[in-house]
């Protein structure tokens, strides 16, 4: 199969296979004018297979939240058929609204009002702690 560049916009690159509508639908890309190619299961020698979604435009993207999901991506800016810019991602430090918290007499679950915010405490476990109980949550 064959998808054409991307002339001026963004490539998500090294996708975890099978990923890549969940982080399709958390961008809202389906609300976008411009072409999205999804592209999954492509082969690859890193990791076997991987998922690589094509943005036909330059949009913001909050990358913190898309280390979240997946920290191997990699976004390429691409403008004039050239990459001028390539960011690679990691796993954020704190996260906002992104996770919940589970337990049931965190503050959380009573004020609705407030953020839902988690610190990562163990990068390799991918182990993330709520800043108001202290529950942890693992990230899969």
């Amino acid at each position: 199969m064959n998808i054409d560049g991307v002339n001026t916009g963004i490539v998500l690159d090294h996708i975890q296979a099978g990923k890549s509508m969940q982080i399709y639908e958390y961008l809202g890309l389906e609300k976008l004018d411009s072409c999205v190619a999804v592209i999954q299961n492509v082969r690859s020698g890193k990791y076997g297979k991987k998922d690589i979604i094509k943005i036909d435009e330059i949009i913001d993207l909050n990358l913190e939240v898309l280390g979240f999901f997946d920290s191997n991506i990699t976004v390429n800016y691409i403008k004039d058929g050239k990459l001028i810019d390539k960011k690679h991602l990691a796993l954020p430090d704190h996260l906002t609204d992104v996770i919940k918290c589970k337990n049931p007499r965190c503050i959380t679950s009573t004020e609705q009002e407030i953020r839902h915010e988690f610190e990562l405490v163990d990068r390799e476990k991918k182990v993330y702690r709520c800043i108001y109980c202290d529950t942890l949550v693992k990230v899969k």
